[in-house]
């Protein structure tokens, strides 16, 4: 069993067999984060795979919103090397680490819509900034992402005129109009009752079918985590308590991997004001996001 350090590779059911080990669109090694003089992240190291869904759980003060931060490219870190889709974070200009950026999609929590779009202009709005495709062209596009969240014919209704588990289904599509390698998403099913979160874990696999990427979910969701995630990775206080498969978690004799599930308590969560960049290139800072 894999913990403190993730040496063993996943448990691989039928459907999920393959020629060849899937490769890396995460490298970390050893990263350390200060935030002044607090160390948030202490030598964590772990990769993503190709396809795969990783899921990140910790309790309050565990690191895991610095550490998505840092997947997301959004944050430089103190010490030890990451890789984005082979990548080195650190050696890259600013305009290179742009176009890394536009790779990346992001569902945040609150779902981050603007509420004077309609639902079809929010999920464009990555084209307008991207792209210099003419208007037939993006509405198709968000029409076929709207298909794909199982959202058709929503396009000219407001965010206010949609339900939380709508909204949050709104965000993927925009997350996913550019058709990024990696998906990342910050508790998807917070706020939700139980049947649309379900509803909602379902879409995230769906997702992952159709289009073959990668995605990266941050949740304290203990059923959700465990019905969609390929490996999770457990965080305390900036350290990796263990990474592994769904089963080997369950059974870890790791008490404080134990005690972490049975008291996962809601944490914070990425604030999408903070990440108008992503979508023109400048500084952090804003009101929007992708």
């Amino acid at each position: 069993m894999a913990e403190d350090k993730n040496t063993e590779q996943p448990a691989q059911g039928p459907d999920k067999a393959q020629d060849k080990a899937p490769g890396k669109v995460i490298e970390v090694d050893n990263l350390v984060t200060h935030y002044g003089e607090r160390e948030i992240l202490k030598g964590v190291t772990l990769d993503v795979r190709e396809n795969e869904i990783m899921v990140i759980m910790g309790g309050s003060g565990s690191g895991k919103s610095t550490l998505l931060r840092h997947l997301m490219a959004l944050e430089m870190h103190t010490s030890g090397t990451m890789k984005i889709l082979g990548q080195d974070i650190e050696k890259l200009t600013a305009m290179e680490m742009f176009h890394l950026r536009k790779k990346l999609g992001v569902a945040f929590q609150s779902g981050a819509l603007f509420s004077s779009m309609t639902v079809g202009e929010n999920i464009m709005l990555p084209l307008y900034e991207h792209t210099d495709l003419d208007p037939t062209t993006r509405e198709i596009m968000a029409r076929m992402k709207l298909e794909v969240v199982s959202l058709a014919g929503f396009e000219n209704l407001m965010p206010a005129e949609l339900s939380g588990g709508m909204v949050k289904r709104a965000a993927f599509a925009r997350a996913i109009i550019m058709d990024p390698k990696i998906l990342f998403c910050d508790e998807p099913s917070a706020g939700l009752d139980p049947v649309v979160a379900s509803a909602l874990d379902d879409l995230i696999l769906d997702m992952r079918a159709a289009m073959g990427m990668t995605i990266v979910v941050v949740t304290h969701e203990l059923e959700s985590a465990f019905k969609i995630a390929d490996r999770l990775t457990i965080l305390d206080k900036g350290h990796i308590l263990m990474i592994g498969t769904v089963d080997e978690v369950r059974k870890s004799k790791n008490e404080r991997v134990q005690n972490l599930l049975n008291r996962m308590p809601e944490d914070d969560t990425i604030d999408p004001d903070e990440y108008l960049g992503r979508l023109t290139g400048e500084e952090i800072g804003g009101d929007a996001t992708l």
